[in-house]
């Protein structure tokens, strides 16, 4: 029998998945539950177990995960007649994961401490391949003392965990997090067509630029996007759209001026608009090929 404790994880997308798997792999005993019949299978076959409702899921776990797309799904596996609040046992820790709105966070804290159930809020960074490497950056909201018990499980997930203040301060980092990597985009697209309209090698050019001071993680991580133009999703437009919108709320909310996250926050929408929300947030180099006259294939 292992001591470490038990875990229901809700919400086995293209992060909730891999991270699932992590945990197997490190010993826990994972039960999941997601509306798709094929991420079930998939965590079967890893080892976990499937569950067939949120309560199956829930009861007795000692840790419940959650990540789901936004706010309105969080609210929806977690209140209710059968939601996580109504079945977890008391003393549970709940770990929503999800990148959601700060006050969404601290509502759901203030509900589950009714309930004698802890939360934090612990959004993470690092998408698709972070997740899979378990190298993500975590940021935290709550309780010290419940992040302090959360660590060890939190370290088989990501490399960088902190915890950055009380209930809803771990979405707030997620949403200045978000600002950076949609504006990092933007330029390292802007600059991929500038220099193939400029007829310059462009892994080449990336190659260098990567190793200077115009060298980030989102370039290192998506030059290969730009180069073979492939979207494959690792996080969605739709989803970063959802982000820019929550971090230009909480902005205005606190009267932070955000002129260039703005102006980024309406190009992710354009090109959602233009049908390419289901693409990797990459994709925004589809939108500058279009201003600069290039013709994108559909």
């Amino acid at each position: 029998m292992s001591n470490l404790p038990k875990i229901a994880w809700i919400g086995l997308g293209i992060m909730g998945s891999p991270m699932a798997e992590n945990l197997i792999k490190a010993g826990y005993s994972v039960t999941g539950y997601t509306l798709e019949a094929d991420k079930l299978e998939r965590l079967t076959k890893n080892g976990g177990h499937a569950a067939g409702s949120i309560a199956e899921a829930v009861t007795g776990a000692d840790v419940i995960i959650t990540m789901v797309p936004a706010s309105p799904q969080v609210e929806a596996i977690a209140y209710g007649p059968d939601g996580i609040l109504a079945h977890a046992r008391r003393g549970a820790l709940l770990i929503d994961m999800s990148s959601i709105t700060p006050q969404t966070s601290i509502d759901l804290a203030h509900a589950a401490a009714d309930k004698g159930i802890r939360v934090l809020d612990a959004p993470v960074s690092g998408g698709e391949a972070g997740a899979i490497e378990a190298v993500l950056s975590i940021m935290a909201g709550g309780e010290q003392a419940d992040f302090d018990a959360a660590r060890p499980l939190l370290e088989t997930l990501g490399k960088t965990i902190v915890r950055c203040g009380p209930h809803g301060s771990g979405q707030t980092v997620k949403a200045a997090n978000q600002l950076i990597v949609a504006v990092n985009i933007q330029a390292c697209a802007e600059a991929v067509v500038f220099l193939e309209k400029s007829g310059v090698d462009l892994p080449a050019a990336l190659d260098v630029l990567g190793g200077g001071l115009a060298g980030s993680t989102v370039l290192a991580r998506k030059k290969d996007n730009f180069t073979t133009r492939d979207f494959t999703p690792g996080f969605r437009i739709d989803l970063h759209h959802k982000d820019m919108g929550i971090v230009t709320d909480a902005a205005r909310a606190v009267g932070a001026a955000l002129p260039v996250g703005t102006v980024v926050a309406q190009l992710v929408a354009a090109l959602r608009a233009q049908g390419d929300g289901g693409l990797d947030h990459s994709a925004l180099l589809r939108g500058v090929e279009r201003l600069s006259g290039h013709t994108t294939e559909s």
